[in-house]
């Protein structure tokens, strides 16, 4: 899986400069009701972010960084202050209909392609997480009036570090189904786009505390307007609201009953902002 993976990688990152479209933006979110595991509460991030999506001849590529900062409720390892996160997430899809020249629709699908990534984070709390993750496998690309929605069929692998016991976590190899859309429509006279994604991830044996994990949930959605006009240009500046749903978050157990709780379900609102070139 490693090998495929790195190859789709290569072959799908080397068309970057000779993209036929792409979309760069920053974001700013915030939210008063995230959860970590081993907190008891809620906690205040606020996360900037910078993002990329772009295709080319063969296929496309999609590229972000978050950049979270908790409050003081998530603390660094130091205890002086809030904890800082870095999450990077690549995408690299090659699509098999535009490579044999052949249309591979059938149903409501109207393109199959080949997608590999990688995910990586690193955050300065007590836990201390490393996280390195690998995807492989096939996306189901959806014919929809406007925009995209896509579907993905994925082998995953992670590794991690567990700060508290000191010791690195090599997790068994399991599946993610992981899908992603970006419907624009019109209300009234706003432009706005319903976007988001949602993956289901199997268990993947025993964590750093020796605890077997959960399948694991993670939705984001978001509801954004353009605002653009306000500026005297379209299509650049979009706010409005977004949720993040979150069970068995890292693939702990839910612990959904009166405190302490060590690993409660995320369900949080957030106010959004993106700037896009």
């Amino acid at each position: 899986m490693t090998k495929l993976a790195l190859a789709l990688l290569v072959a799908a990152a080397l068309p970057l400069a000779a993209a036929d479209w792409s979309d760069t933006f920053i974001g700013y979110r915030y939210g008063t009701q995230f959860r970590e595991p081993g907190i008891d509460g809620t906690l205040t991030k606020n996360i900037l972010q910078l993002g990329h999506a772009s295709g080319w001849a063969y296929g496309s590529n999609f590229f972000n960084v978050d950049m979270l900062m908790s409050d003081k409720n998530d603390p660094t390892a130091s205890g002086n202050g809030g904890a800082n996160e870095v999450y990077v997430v690549y995408r690299g899809s090659l699509s098999l209909g535009k490579l044999t020249g052949k249309s591979l629709a059938f149903g409501p699908v109207r393109d199959l392609s080949l997608t590999a990534g990688f995910d990586f984070n690193a955050k300065d709390n007590a836990f201390a997480s490393k996280k390195r993750f690998l995807v492989a496998g096939p996306t189901f690309h959806f014919a929809v009036p406007k925009g995209f929605w896509d579907l993905s069929l994925f082998a995953c692998h992670e590794q991690n570090y567990n700060g508290i016991v000191g010791q690195s976590v090599d997790f068994k190899t399991t599946y993610q189904i992981a899908t992603a859309w970006g419907i624009p429509f019109q209300m009234g006279q706003v432009g706005a786009e319903f976007k988001g994604y949602a993956n289901y991830e199997g268990a993947k044996g025993k964590d750093g505390f020796g605890v077997e994990t959960k399948p694991e949930t993670l939705a984001n959605l978001s509801l954004m307007f353009d605002i653009s006009p306000l500026f005297g240009t379209k299509k650049k500046v979009y706010v409005g609201p977004g949720f993040e749903y979150w069970n068995n978050k890292f693939g702990g157990p839910n612990h959904d009953g009166p405190a302490p709780a060590t690993n409660k379900r995320v369900t949080a609102p957030m106010a959004q902002l993106q700037i896009h070139f």
